[in-house]
C-alpha cells in the first residue's frame, strides 16, 4: 500500500502559547481512499488542517507529500502542491453565477478579453465528469442553489485545478437527508477517480457510508487510524455498528 502513498503527518506539534493543540501527530491520507478525520471540538483538526493549508506553520515534526518533505508557508504554496481545500462556508460568491466562481482568480483570458466559452466548457465538464446532474444552467447564480449543489460547485472548483488531494470541512453540516447523499455520493467519486480525500466530519454516520480509513483525533493526539501508527484500530469495512461503536469510544 506503500505506493498510493500520497500524505503523511509525521510527529507534527503545534502550541499556541502554553496550550499545546497537537501533540506529535501521526497520521496518513492515500491517493484513491477518503479518510475521515474525526474528534470532539477542541481536538485539534482545524488547526492540523491549517498546518496543510500553510496558514499554522509547524513548532515540530513534518508533513511529507508523494515521499517527500515540503514546506507549506500559504494557502498557495498548497495548491501548487495539489492540495484544495473546501471549508465549511465554501468561500463561494452569491452575486456570481457558478463558472465565475469556479474561475475565480483564476480566470482565463483570450487576448484582452475574458475567454469565457473556454471557462463555461471546463465548468460544464468538471462538473459532468463528477455526475453533478442537477444544476439547470451553469450561468445561474450560485445565490439560487441548495446546499447539495453548493456543495458540488465548491468541490468541482476545487478539483478543476489537477488537484490531488481534496480536503473537505464538514460537507453535510446543515444539509438535509436527500442533499446529504448527494454530497457523500460525490466524495466517494471524487476517490474513484483516483483522489486523495480527507473528510473532516462530527457525523459519524455519514464518516462510515463513505471512508476507507478513519483517524481520531483526541486532546491533539492520533489516538486511532488503521495502518502503522496506532494500536487501536478502526476497520471501515467491519460491521457497520461495530465500527459505530468503537469510533464513538475513541471519541469519548
Amino acid at each position: 500500500m506503500a505506493d498510493n502513498l500520497l500524505l503523511e503527518f509525521r510527529n507534527v506539534k503545534k502550541h499556541f502559547a502554553a496550550v499545546e493543540v497537537l501533540r506529535g501527530v501521526n497520521m496518513t491520507v492515500r491517493a484513491g481512499q477518503v479518510t475521515a478525520l474525526v474528534g470532539d471540538n477542541g481536538a485539534g483538526k482545524t488547526t492540523l488542517i491549517k498546518c496543510l493549508a500553510g496558514i499554522f506553520q509547524l513548532d515540530e515534526g513534518s508533513i511529507i507529500w508523494e515521499g517527500k518533505p515540503v514546506s507549506i508557508h500559504s494557502p498557495k504554496a498548497a495548491a501548487a502542491l495539489g492540495i484544495e481545500f473546501v471549508y465549511q462556508d465554501l468561500a463561494l460568491c452569491s452575486n456570481l453565477d457558478i463558472v465565475q466562481n469556479m474561475f475565480l482568480g483564476r480566470e482565463r483570458v483570450r487576448g484582452a478579453f475574458l475567454d469565457e466559452e473556454s471557462m463555461e466548457d471546463a465548468a460544464r465538464e468538471t462538473l459532468a465528469s463528477l455526475n453533478v446532474t442537477t444544476i439547470k444552467s451553469i450561468r445561474q447564480q450560485v445565490s439560487s442553489l441548495s446546499g447539495g449543489q453548493l456543495q458540488s460547485v465548491a468541490v468541482a472548483k476545487a478539483v478543476m485545478w489537477n488537484s490531488k488531494l481534496v480536503v473537505l470541512d464538514e460537507p453535510t453540516a446543515a444539509l438535509g437527508v436527500a442533499q446529504t447523499a448527494q454530497v457523500l455520493a460525490l466524495v466517494r467519486r471524487l476517490a474513484d477517480r483516483g483522489l486523495g480525500v480527507l473528510l473532516i466530519s462530527h457525523n459519524l454516520e455519514d464518516v462510515l457510508k463513505v471512508s476507507d480509513s478513519i483517524a481520531v483525533l483526541r486532546l491533539g493526539v492520533l489516538v486511532a487510524q488503521p495502518g502503522e501508527h496506532a494500536g487501536l484500530l478502526i476497520h471501515p469495512r467491519g460491521r457497520r455498528s461495530q465500527r459505530l461503536r468503537h469510533a464513538a469510544r475513541l471519541l469519548q
